[in-house]
């Protein structure tokens, strides 16, 4: 870990005017930390109660850890974790082979769990080559290399419309399971014959927080949501005809829900709907826990 070093009290004519008067340190700006972003001003917020230490270690960290991946064009957040309870996830597209292999070995050397999402193949053999233990879902296209599995906690469920919505229903399930939730899969229980859905009302009352996936006109959601009361993590996608435009039809549906406790993502958002109902599963199994 390495802190940029303020001048001594000494070097400053305006601290050692303060020290001969007896005055107490100037205030830190903004959070507690000044402009030069020095050691002793981060010591000084935490003193002051305006920065916590977990606060001050990440801001070192953050400057010092990451500086020593040698990536030209990344600059990798190694203290996500601890932020948020998972490590930095890789978005593939944009990226070249050679830069997602490159990315995924430096956090595996850090992180208990690296994930890649929207993969390829081709970036999953460039992943390969440099990290044997990594695998590929094709169905969701995310990459994983797991070194130490989180423990699977609670319970989530992805509930998809269609078959044709299993891409980024599969995205969301693989995406729970990495991130330490045990997940329920429920497939093909569009409104088109509402009663499949109804034969899995007790996997929607059971578990902490559903997600559902739909294309089309995006109705399931509401459906779900009069079936339940756990929250609802709404997914649109990108499936149906003309005027589906693209899943915007889907989104407008879900954001018009006629049921209370639907939350909305974005289209084809499978990864950001997890990320979301994870959070929520392991609030909710952290207090079914507590005695």
């Amino acid at each position: 870990m390495r802190c940029r070093l303020p001048r001594r009290a000494a070097d400053s004519p305006v601290r050692a005017g303060r020290a001969a008067r007896g005055d107490a340190p100037a205030a830190p700006k903004h959070r507690g930390v000044s402009e030069n972003n020095t050691l002793r001003s981060l010591l000084d917020a935490v003193r002051a109660g305006s920065m916590s230490v977990d606060e001050a270690l990440a801001h070192c960290g953050e400057k010092g850890e990451d500086a020593g991946d040698g990536l030209s064009y990344a600059t990798l957040d190694h203290l996500r974790a601890q932020r948020t309870g998972f490590p930095e996830v890789v978005y593939c597209p944009g990226k070249s082979d050679e830069q997602i292999a490159a990315i995924a070995d430096r956090l595996a050397r850090r992180a208990d769990v690296v994930m890649a999402t929207r993969a390829t193949q081709a970036n999953f053999a460039a992943v390969r080559a440099v990290a044997p233990d990594a695998t590929y879902d094709a169905d969701a296209r995310i990459i994983a290399i797991e070194r130490r599995p989180l423990p699977r906690v609670g319970l989530t469920a992805v509930i998809s419309a269609g078959t044709a919505d299993r891409p980024v229903a599969a995205e969301a399930a693989v995406t729970l399971d990495l991130m330490g939730n045990a997940v329920a899969r429920v497939e093909d229980v569009g409104v088109a014959g509402l009663h499949r859905v109804l034969g899995h009302v007790g996997a929607l009352r059971t578990a902490n927080v559903v997600v559902v996936v739909a294309g089309m006109e995006g109705a399931l959601p509401s459906v779900v949501a009069g079936l339940t009361d756990r929250p609802i993590v709404a997914v649109p996608t990108s499936v149906g005809y003309g005027a589906s435009f693209g899943g915007l039809a889907a989104l407008l549906a879900m954001l018009n829900a006629c049921a209370a406790g639907v939350t909305v993502v974005n289209i084809d958002g499978g990864f950001v709907a997890a990320c979301a109902a994870s959070r929520i599963n392991h609030l909710a199994a952290s207090a079914q826990a507590a005695p």
